[in-house]
């Protein structure tokens, strides 16, 4: 596990580093990236050899205290940031809290701005859920030739722009393999096929927590049927510790304390004479 010295100027393991994350271009084992928003979350994704996970910048310090190994990169927009100034501001903030990259679907200038002060930085390509209005709805993206054409520009202007990797969202897994082929930015896939150097989904999806799993994902768990489990279970206990009260039966001899009756006799004697 490769040693760093992270943004404060302390030294980390870190399972990934930009450097190898760039080099797994190369190789045919993609990485494997899931969000996270907990501690626990970071802890179970470490454990299960997950490279790197994404979550809001707020989340980091927590994301962190579950693992100082995983690679972390901190989604940027959510948290009132709106200028370019805010945006770069938050990077800071989520570098010193120990992200080891930041991801915006904002404007180029922001991608350039940020860039600009080294830090690492991803863009958000094709179905961007922010935008989902702009499309018409949630839908892949680039279909059609007009599509995939300006897509193709748009990663060549977040080249340009100084992105090291892209998330891309719900784009033709055809149509990705050859975008992989000519960019030299890293590909993160989620929902556009396999033909990517990192393959991603929402740790709620693979879990069993989402209320409707997305047609790009895939469930191993049914953690909403076992939370569900777990209220009713809560809620019978509950209920049957209510009908013992009511019913006399709680609590019983072996769960109380009592006192010797000669104290108690000596108790009632010494109070009654106040």
């Amino acid at each position: 596990m490769p040693r760093i010295l992270d943004y404060n100027g302390r030294e980390a393991d870190r399972t990934v580093t930009v450097g190898s994350i760039i080099a797994s271009k190369q190789s045919s084992t993609p990485l494997v990236q899931v969000t996270a928003s907990s501690a626990e979350e970071a802890a179970a994704a470490e454990e299960a050899g997950i490279e790197m996970v994404v979550c809001m910048a707020g989340a980091v310090p927590a994301v962190r205290e579950g693992s100082s190994c995983v690679f972390v990169t901190a989604a940027i927009d959510f948290e009132g940031a709106v200028t370019v100034d805010d945006l770069l501001g938050t990077s800071f903030e989520a570098l010193q809290n120990g992200a080891d990259a930041v991801i915006t679907a904002r404007r180029l200038e922001a991608i350039e701005r940020i860039a600009s002060e080294n830090i690492p930085v991803l863009g958000h390509l094709g179905f961007v859920p922010k935008q989902s209005t702009r499309f018409g709805g949630v839908r892949a993206v680039g279909r059609t030739l007009d599509e995939a054409t300006s897509l193709w520009n748009q990663f060549r202007d977040l080249e340009n722009a100084g992105a090291f990797a892209v998330e891309c969202e719900l784009i033709p897994a055809n149509v990705m393999r050859e975008i992989r082929a000519r960019t030299t930015l890293v590909t993160i896939s989620l929902g556009s096929g396999r033909d990517a150097d990192v393959m991603f989904l929402f740790n709620s999806d693979i879990c069993g927590e989402s209320p409707r799993t997305p047609r790009h994902a895939r469930t191993y768990a049914d953690l909403a049927g076992m939370y569900a489990a777990i209220t009713r279970e809560r809620v019978r206990a509950l209920s049957a510790f209510r009908q013992d009260v009511l019913a006399g039966s709680f609590p019983s001899v072996d769960e109380v304390v009592t006192a010797d009756e000669d104290v108690v006799r000596r108790f009632i004697t010494a109070i009654d004479r106040q």
